[in-house]
């Protein structure tokens, strides 16, 4: 007899049922095994193995070949869902037609983003969509939805957010501390995780490396307090890579990896990722917590259950009902033509005198580091097209009207015998970037060496030479492949382009004695001169003193072309790879040297000179004496056509820019300095002249604005107005509805971005925009009362063409809920609720739960609390306090109260005492704490 079909295989029950069933017939070891990122089959069941994680940011990465659509902020630059929407959707049917060649492809894929892009020097500013966090959700939730299909139960692919919470620093990225004030988490931080998993297509969310408020972010009480309160799925949080280790390892948070993996786990962290394959080490510590107590077998089937979730919706157990299951599409002619519309709807017009578009027949001198170039990322996948600005050019103005002048300086390499270095030559031609074999983590590829290292001799080879800033350069040989030094410490011509989580193919020309030491940044190890090659050396002392032989600086290549030429375009920007990327943050605004080198000769020989940025994010450059200015992210393998169509006029760029382009580095705060409203950061608050605004962006056409209308219902403000293409050409334009408080109580945006719609117009139409807006979108968190509030009175409402080009503007004044005093009298105050601080940071109350409040580096620091309702009267002070220091209080502008210290150290930073002291107030007043030293505060209450 057959045997009956046990319900966790029946396809006509409710998911739920058949989670519920399958968890009945794992045993606790199967089930612990399922807790890391390779979760083993279970035979016995006829369950298959199954892995976490797939990158799929901008296409399907590290898997060979795949269709690449421009960087997650060039989307963001669109500022276009549906079109956002699409790419999901090929990025999902690409992921399903790859899995069924080739089952390590993953349908678990960690992505998008959803960082806001507070810092312009985060060295991920490529990765996430924008600084606002309305555009950001607005654009992650056009892309979840696109990776997650539209049927009703089973998921295309199952969408994870990233990086959970507050993370903009790859400096010290997994042992900094974001201090975050309750507004900023509400208002800022979780905004835009909020609105993108309310919209349903989210499985999950993956936390950062970093800690908030001194606790790590696996740890964060914030994932069941609010994250899992947004939607009724079951979310599965996933730990980033290393992460959990790093609990004890880096961060030094608990004393064995058992308390760590436990916290993890009971915090609501369901995978983790951890020690690459091997699956071992954190099933040893889940089960050592289990035998010490410090988990329950409860604790872990949660979290496999919401594994389990995940599985079902993907239709794992369902084969022949997965409406997904036989997906091919795979770099369709409709993917190609996606990849280059979004490449074209990416590019941002930041300036134009008039020179674009390019006229019919222009002879165009195409110059620069990134003229040819046609880059990837961290999480791109590998090319199967290619499009450069150069081959773009050609393509549209033929190459009889085209010039070019990479820029390069032409060097060799000196020894101090008087050769030179020499590479050999090789007959094996590279047909394929590094990674093409796809690899699950590319940070494990070796470099080559197949190929024979680089010698001397009495010519030697002329080397291209390329400084990407900061003294980081590249040497590229003819053949077009970089020195690269391979795990056997040789140096050889073999890269195709730089790469990998160690970029092996950057070196640094450092002054020593008559010459220079030629130092691999890899390896941090100088070069050598050896018998059977050039390899690099053990230390200084065994190093070769190089010797620069000048062939052809950059600059005088450019200016020879662009004399010659009707107008030039500059294509200057970044290597994703160098300078600003995971793990290392940008220490400047500026271009490289090199490159601002370029610019200027280029635009001394001619003054038609456009500057076209190819940039992961914002430069600072000198707009002022150029005609016009571009900025695109890298866009993929389409990303030279689209950009040539830009400039010859065949699509009216229409790209907004995500994020404020600020003038000069002194407009920028501290990297780690988190709280946007005290540091007056972004387009919400920022008090300066930007170099451009958030939202800008021309167009070769004109627009007009009129007839805004305004009206306020019960629950949402209803917005229109009308729209008309004033120009001679048919154009995208992008309106935007901003809103600003006339007459607030706390410091409120100086705008704030509400909604805003792309859409095509032809000369001399017209179109009616309209918007409904929420009441609840014009609240901000009241930290008097720990909750949103509406307030009362004028608001402005503002709509343009950017954040600074406002067209049309009204005020309405809206009802709300008055503001009321702090019932400081009745409940005390939590210390994290101030208003304004100076010199402190939020930490940790405990390792659980709570925050605290402390004096930066130990020394002084003030709080702020406005409207305090002391009631009656208080005649005493207590509060609740740990470590070292003292503590003053004052009433409005009043005296310092005496100092209250602990009589003793505590024994740790969560042993809190209290402090009861003298402290006479009535009424409702202004109250400040003055902390110093190493003292930290939790609680202040009032009695008497």
């Amino acid at each position: 007899m057959t045997a009956p079909t046990p319900p966790f295989r029946d396809p006509r029950l409710p998911f739920a049922k058949r989670v519920d069933d399958l968890m009945s017939r794992l045993t606790l070891d199967e089930k612990t095994a399922f807790l890391h990122q390779f979760a083993p089959a279970v035979e016995r069941l006829g369950i298959a193995a199954f892995r976490t994680g797939q990158e799929a940011l901008h296409g399907v990465a590290w898997m060979g070949p795949a269709t690449v659509f421009p960087q997650a902020v060039g989307l963001g630059a669109t500022w276009n869902e549906d079109l956002v929407r699409r790419v999901g959707e090929a990025v999902s049917r690409e992921a399903r037609a790859m899995r069924a060649r080739d089952e390590r492809v993953g349908l678990n894929v960690w992505s998008p983003t959803v960082n806001l892009l507070r810092h312009p020097l985060w060295g991920r500013n490529e990765e996430g969509y924008s600084e606002d966090p309305k555009l950001t959700s607005a654009i992650a939730t056009a892309y979840t939805r696109g990776l997650r299909g539209d049927d009703p139960a089973y998921w295309r692919t199952a969408p994870v957010l990233k990086h959970w919470l507050a993370h903009n620093n790859e400096t010290a990225r997994d042992t900094s501390s974001s201090s975050v004030r309750p507004r900023v988490l509400h208002e800022y931080d979780l905004r835009a995780f909020r609105e993108t998993v309310e919209a349903g297509a989210v499985a999950g969310v993956m936390p950062a490396y970093n800690l908030v408020n001194g606790r790590p972010n696996h740890l964060s009480p914030h994932l069941g307090r609010h994250l899992r309160t947004w939607t009724e799925e079951d979310l599965l949080v996933y730990s980033d890579a290393g992460a959990p280790s790093n609990l004890v390892d880096s961060e030094h948070y608990f004393d064995t990896h058992e308390e760590a993996t436990a916290a993890a786990l009971r915090a609501g962290v369901d995978s983790f990722t951890d020690h690459g394959t091997d699956s071992s080490k954190i099933v040893a510590r889940v089960r050592g917590a289990l035998a010490q107590g410090l988990l329950t077998e409860a604790d872990v089937d949660a979290a496999v259950r919401r594994q389990l979730s995940v599985r079902f919706r993907l239709g794992e157990f369902d084969p022949e009902h997965d409406p997904y299951a036989k997906e091919s599409h795979f770099d369709t002619p409709e993917h190609r033509a996606l990849a280059r519309e979004a490449a074209e709807q990416a590019v941002v017009l930041l300036k134009n005198d008039g020179v674009l578009p390019l006229a019919p027949g222009t002879r165009v001198a195409v110059v620069g580091l990134l003229a040819d170039e046609c880059k990837l990322d961290w999480y791109s996948g590998t090319l199967l097209h290619r499009s450069t600005p150069l081959e773009g050019l050609y393509e549209r103005f033929g190459a009889d009207r085209v010039s070019f002048a990479e820029g390069v300086d032409r060097v060799r390499l000196r020894t101090a015998d008087g050769t030179f270095l020499h590479v050999l030559p090789s007959d094996d031609v590279p047909d394929g970037a590094r990674g093409a074999e796809g690899a699950l983590d590319p940070a494990l590829l070796a470099g080559r060496t197949d190929l024979p290292p680089l010698t001397t001799d009495a010519t030697g080879t002329e080397l291209a030479l390329i400084d990407w800033g900061e003294g980081v350069l590249t040497l590229r040989a003819p053949d077009g492949r970089y020195l690269s030094v391979a795990e056997d410490g040789y140096v050889r011509a073999s890269a195709d382009q730089p790469g990998g989580w160690v970029v092996q193919e950057t070196f640094r020309l450092e002054p020593h004695e008559n010459g220079h030491l030629l130092r691999h940044t890899g390896t941090g190890r100088p070069v050598q001169v050896a018998a059977d090659g050039v390899k690099v050396a053990a230390d200084d002392a065994d190093a070769e003193v190089f010797g620069l032989a000048v062939a052809e600086r950059g600059e005088d290549a450019v200016r020879r072309v662009a004399s010659a030429a009707d107008v030039v375009v500059v294509i200057a920007g970044n290597d994703p790879h160098i300078n600003g990327r995971e793990t290392e943050d940008r220490t400047t605004l500026r271009l490289p040297g090199q490159q601002e080198r370029l610019l200027r000769a280029a635009r001394a020989a001619n003054p038609a000179t456009v500057l076209a940025l190819v940039s992961a994010y914002p430069y600072a450059v000198d707009a002022g004496t150029l005609p016009a200015v571009l900025w695109t992210a890298h866009g993929g393998q389409a990303a030279g056509t689209a950009l040539a169509r830009v400039l010859a006029g065949d699509v009216s760029p229409a790209g907004r820019l995500p994020q404020t382009w600020y003038a000069d580095d002194a407009d920028l705060p501290d990297l780690l300095d988190y709280d946007v409203i005290g540091g007056r950061q972004t387009y919400l608050y920022f008090e300066g002249t930007p170099l451009f605004p958030f939202g800008h962006g021309l167009s070769y056409a004109s627009f007009g604005y009129a007839d805004l209308a305004a009206e306020v219902g019960d629950q949402t403000v209803s917005v229109s107005f009308t729209v008309t293409n004033t120009g001679e050409v048919a154009a995208d334009e992008v309106a935007q509805l901003y809103v600003r408080a006339e007459a607030p109580s706390v410091p409120r945006p100086r705008r704030e971005l509400l909604a805003h719609r792309r859409f095509t117009l032809a000369p001399g139409a017209s179109t009616r925009v309209a918007f409904e807006v929420p009441l609840s979108a014009l609240a901000f968190w009241d930290v008097a009362h720990g909750r949103w509030r509406l307030e009362p009175g004028p608001y402005a409402l503002l709509v343009g063409a950017s954040s600074e080009d406002v067209r049309l503007s009204t005020t309405l004044t809206l009802d709300g809920e008055p503001a009321a005093p702090r019932p400081v009298g009745e409940r005390g105050l939590e210390a994290a609720d101030f208003d304004e601080q100076s010199g402190t940071q939020i930490v940790d109350r405990t390792k659980t739960a709570g925050d605290a409040v402390t004096p930066a580096a130990g020394g002084t620091g003030e709080l702020l609390y406005r409207s305090c309702d002391f009631g009656t009267g208080v005649t005493r002070t207590t509060l609740s306090v740990a470590g070292t220091g003292t503590v003053e209080m004052a009433l409005d502008g009043g005296a310092w109260t005496p100092a209250l210290s602990p009589s003793a150290p505590s024994a740790g930073p969560y042993d809190y005492t209290e402090l009861d002291g003298a402290f006479t107030a009535g009424g409702v007043h202004d109250l400040r704490i003055r902390l110093r030293g190493s003292l930290r505060l939790a609680h202040v209450g009032f009695s008497g």
